[in-house]
């Protein structure tokens, strides 16, 4: 029986293993994002088949992360990782060389229920691999680092792929890590379960997807095409299913997401503050990208390589918070720190003109900072306070709520800034360009030259100030939620268990 809790450099092996899926997974959000013209040229996709190419693979990943993090506790989160590992990779083969777009559309779907089983999964085992705080604490804040790379780096890839390769190759990517951890998993990483799971609840499983998929649906579509009935009805079915599953956890014998999870106030406070991150951080995205392409006319490839600049600054935010917790410094106000450095960043975006790059970046490396310590902070925190068997569920539980909180930022301060931007645009311009920047500028390319002039520095104005209302709103929005932390999180500590128990939990490969 092992008696010091303290990680090796096995388990930091293991640890660098895990990473691979990690940011795999967290890339194929963005990978498409150059390599649907190709696609659409190649494969010929009606405009319905071409937004479902595109948003597939987040819907399916979203709906299932609850149901698999309850699996990855029953059937062993390595097993659970290696299913998903074997699906993403043979999904990753057949979207590369689909030749129609059902087929294509079919392969983001498994990519993204492989996709639902690999992200709980590495955040649970890293629970289990790291039983020592303070290592914990450190390997979560190089988790989150991981994770919104993942996001900058995918298009960027996908450009670069593109323009050299096929389209296909986008997927391809995939194969070399995922044979690397069917290969190095079953060496390095222990197998861990919850030892007395109880019986699995099937209605359970509908419930929840019945609940986050309408409401990531009606979310999502309401920054691009306003606060339409569909998207209304949407959200409003998602909530009451939500209100349905949320009755079945608390009345069911064997529930797929135990309540004893919330009974303290660590997990439940880190989830709801995690949420809200999630949702300023996706917020500020909406601008950021359109702002660097529409406003400043940067093309698609340079505004993503533009856009990784800011994630330099990322690498040292979650190990200068995690040092500071570990030498006495309150959680809470660590946390609640962060919250603040992210409103400064939307404070810089308040400031920007039509013409004001660096001030961009700068604000947009700046909330990211903030994002990245609340982020590692809060992950470790309810990491920590869940029971280690519990760790598959508590992980999905994180990223179910980033995923929600990405979709409400983007309704939320989406509809403010389009809305400045509505009222901000004569009434005498064509319909197209007084709905988004993105149709002025269309519009704007088959006006006479001072037409077109006159229409985007309209447009480019109106859509700027309607990001520095959605700014303010943001960062007020922060300020509230450090003030919360500060409540909150206040001499709330995490869970140590002892070796003992840590070592019950494992069972022989």
């Amino acid at each position: 029986m092992q008696t010091n809790s303290r990680a090796t450099r096995k388990e930091w092996t293991a640890f660098a293993v895990l990473m691979l899926p990690l940011l795999l997974v967290s890339m194929d959000v963005s990978v498409l994002y150059f390599a649907i013209p190709e696609i659409s040229a190649d494969l010929e996709p009606s405009g319905t088949q071409q937004l479902w190419i595109f948003d597939i693979y987040a819907f399916v990943l979203a709906g299932l992360l609850m149901t698999m993090g309850a699996v990855g506790d029953r059937i062993g989160r390595r097993r659970l990782l290696l299913f998903g590992a074997t699906a993403f990779g043979a999904a990753s083969i057949v979207a590369a060389y689909a030749n129609s777009a059902e087929t294509l559309i079919a392969a983001r779907a498994v990519l993204g229920i492989g996709g639902a089983t690999l992200m709980p999964s590495t955040l649970a085992l890293v629970r289990t691999l790291f039983r020592d705080a303070g290592q914990r604490a450190k390997a979560i804040g190089i988790w989150q680092g991981v994770l919104v790379a993942g996001v900058a780096l995918g298009s960027v890839l996908s450009g670069v792929l593109v323009e050299y390769f096929w389209w296909g190759s986008v997927f391809l990517v995939n194969l070399p890590a995922m044979v690397l951890l069917l290969v190095l998993a079953p060496l390095l990483i222990p197998e861990s379960r919850d030892p007395r799971p109880g019986r699995f609840d099937l209605l359970s499983v509908p419930l929840s997807m019945a609940a986050v998929l309408p409401l990531v649906w009606g979310l999502k579509e309401m920054p691009a095409e306003g606060v339409e009935l569909p998207y209304v009805v949407s959200v409003a079915v998602g909530l009451v299913f939500a209100a349905l599953f949320v009755l079945r956890q608390r009345t069911a014998a064997s529930p797929m997401i135990s309540p004893d999870l919330f009974r303290g106030r660590a997990f439940g406070a880190a989830v709801s503050l995690n949420l809200v991150s999630s949702l300023t951080m996706m917020g500020s995205a909406y601008f950021t990208t359109q702002y660097l392409q529409s406003v400043l006319g940067k093309s698609a490839l340079e505004a993503a390589l533009w856009a990784l600049l800011p994630s330099v600054l990322i690498g040292f935010a979650a190990p200068v918070a995690t040092a500071l917790v570990q030498r006495g410094m309150d959680r809470a106000h660590v946390v609640a720190t962060g919250f603040a450095v992210s409103a400064c960043g939307y404070a810089l975006l308040a400031l920007t003109g039509t013409s004001s790059l660096w001030l961009v970046l700068a604000g947009a490396g700046v909330l990211a900072c903030g994002a990245v310590i609340v982020g590692s902070q809060l992950t470790d925190l309810a990491l920590g306070a869940a029971p280690p068997e519990k760790a598959g569920t508590a992980a999905s539980l994180l990223e179910t709520g980033q995923e929600f909180g990405g979709a409400m930022g983007m309704a939320l301060l989406g509809s403010i800034g389009n809305t400045v931007y509505q009222s901000r645009i004569p009434d005498s311009a064509p319909a197209e360009a007084r709905e988004t920047l993105t149709g002025a500028v269309a519009v704007a390319g088959h006006l006479p030259s001072r037409a077109a002039d006159t229409l985007l520095t309209t447009a480019r104005e109106a859509f700027t100030t309607g990001m520095h209302v959605a700014a303010l709103t943001g960062a007020a929005l922060l300020l509230g939620a450090a003030a919360l932390a500060a409540v909150a999180l206040r001499k709330v500590q995490v869970r140590e268990e002892a070796p003992e128990a840590a070592d019950s939990e494992h069972v022989p490969a």
